[in-house]
């Protein structure tokens, strides 16, 4: 065996990698694959390529292309693991295709191509969650919840205004999403390392053919800080989707510790599962799990950050595709979410008995009797609290509340801290409990932003149209993707015949 085959194994032997790996749908591989095709076409159309060599480089592509395709065909995964695969079918003038080009661009522009794909179906995943946590809601504006804030019920509130809530927060991640896609779907190729190449390269061709939207403006900036960049920008996405998920779930695990839950996950299959000791217990497997993958990829995001800390540029700590486990990650929380989400059970009767033993509604007296008496807020706020500290002590529920004892301790407050007030409760036995009534105070809501049906079927709309927005964004970036390489393609194809 001569000098020259010794490299070529040696080479082919390194860092090849099964189509299994990587990308959702489209791996390094793939990748490299276009860029050499695109190389092939472009150079030899602005004469920097012989077009004869051309043709054999297209030939050889080919066939390493078709083998790489076969089930456990070699995929080599590095610039310098895929050459001597082409090599070995057209010989060493195939290291002509190398005019201008590095392993940094290269890899810079497979790297982005693949974060691209995946940023793409995390935005479908959670254009998928945003949809059912829509549909969720669009069934349950008339549901009455207790809400809590610092751990402790709160106010009532419409189960689909709480979720309209959440739905606004993975809006902001999608649109997030958007906008670091936006940022990072640019082309280095052609900028060599660090400064470019003597060769006259067209830059913009390349960067049509792999559906980018523009060619990197700076050189440096290609290879050695846009990388750190990307990745930076699409942990910070990750975390959010991370945390909101992670805060729902929290928020229905408090419902477990309570023995007449108003919201649950339907039982069986493998959303539930019975404690090995305690018969009666039903664990809620499918939460634990979700929160758990939902945590873990914050901190693996988190890991994305601390790796690209503290490193001159040029160095590869932060360029791993070990993150595209990350990125895998996110999708499959997302979807695990989903699940839980269609797996929720919530017994409106129930949740309205929650709100009328405890005093969520207290503070609409104090907003009633300032609204509608003129008595200062806090003035009403007092009288609301000695109302609810009487009531617990008494065991008395909101709506069974004595009207005797109300105007009792009204006639009280005033005396001690309002001296020129009306001692007379202004509100008689029927406004207060009217006022007391979660439903109705869910019905008179009256800012925009609330509660209130009529409010809710305007933000229901507003929320159907982003989300028809944002799955078209996803259908279009993905469409230009396709269509840019459909025309790459039916050039390359040219050269064959």
């Amino acid at each position: 065996m001569n000098l020259k085959s010794i490299v070529i194994s040696c080479l082919a032997a390194l860092t090849l990698t099964s189509s299994a790996v990587a990308a959702p749908d489209r791996d390094q591989f793939f990748w490299l694959s276009e860029i050499n095709k695109a190389s092939t076409v472009i150079n030899s159309q602005e004469n920097l390529l012989d077009k004869d060599l051309a043709k054999r480089i297209a030939k050889g592509l080919t066939e390493v292309i078709s083998e790489g395709n076969q089930p456990g065909g070699k995929r080599p995964n590095k610039v310098i693991a895929y050459e001597p695969y082409l090599i070995k079918k057209v010989g060493m003038d195939a290291t002509m295709l190398h005019i201008g080009r590095s392993s940094q661009d290269m890899h810079a522009s497979v790297n982005t191509m693949i974060l691209r794909d995946y940023m793409l179906k995390i935005s479908a995943e959670l254009n998928k969650t945003m949809q059912l946590i829509e549909d969720i809601a669009n069934q349950n504006v008339n549901t009455i919840v207790p809400n809590y804030t610092n751990g402790v019920a709160a106010q009532p509130n419409s189960y689909a205004h709480y979720l309209f809530g959440y739905l606004a927060s993975f809006e902001r991640d999608q649109q997030k999403l958007m906008d670091c896609y936006e940022r990072i779907n640019y082309s280095a190729m052609g900028t060599t390392v660090l400064n470019g190449t003597s060769w006259p390269l067209n830059r913009q061709r390349m960067s049509d053919y792999l559906g980018f939207k523009a060619p990197v403006l700076n050189a440096y900036d290609a290879a050695q800080t846009k990388p750190i960049d990307e990745l930076v920008e699409i942990s910070g996405v990750l975390t959010s989707i991370g945390l909101h998920i992670d805060t729902f779930i929290q928020d229905l695990m408090t419902q477990y510790a309570q023995p007449r839950p108003w919201i649950i996950l339907q039982e069986g299959g493998d959303n539930t599962y019975v404690s090995s000791a305690m018969p009666q217990k039903r664990n809620p497997g499918l939460l634990i799990n979700t929160r758990r993958e939902a945590s873990t990829l914050v901190g693996d995001a988190h890991t994305m950050i601390i790796r690209a800390h503290n490193i001159a540029p040029g160095f590869s700590d932060p360029k791993a595709a070990a993150y595209w486990k990350t990125l895998d990650a996110a999708v499959k929380t997302l979807q695990m979410f989903d699940k839980c989400l269609l797996a929720l059970r919530i017994n409106p009767k129930r949740a309205l008995e929650e709100l009328n033993l405890d005093w969520t509604a207290s503070q609409e007296v104090a907003d009633v009797l300032m609204r509608e008496y003129k008595l200062p807020f806090r003035v009403g706020h007092h009288f609301a609290s000695r109302m609810v500290g009487f009531a617990r002590a008494n065991d008395i529920k909101p709506l069974d509340f004595p009207y005797a004892e109300a105007k009792r301790i009204y006639a009280e407050v005033i005396k001690e801290e309002y001296p020129s007030g009306n001692p007379e409760l202004p509100m008689s036995e029927a406004q207060l409990k009217d006022t007391l009534d979660p439903v109705k105070i869910i019905q008179n809501r009256a800012t925009s932003g609330g509660p209130q049906p009529e409010e809710l079927k305007r933000q229901l709309v507003i929320m159907q149209n982003n989300i028809k927005k944002q799955e078209e964004w996803t259908a279009e970036q993905r469409n230009a993707i396709d269509k840019a390489l459909k025309t790459l393609d039916d050039d390359f194809s040219q050269l064959l015949r």
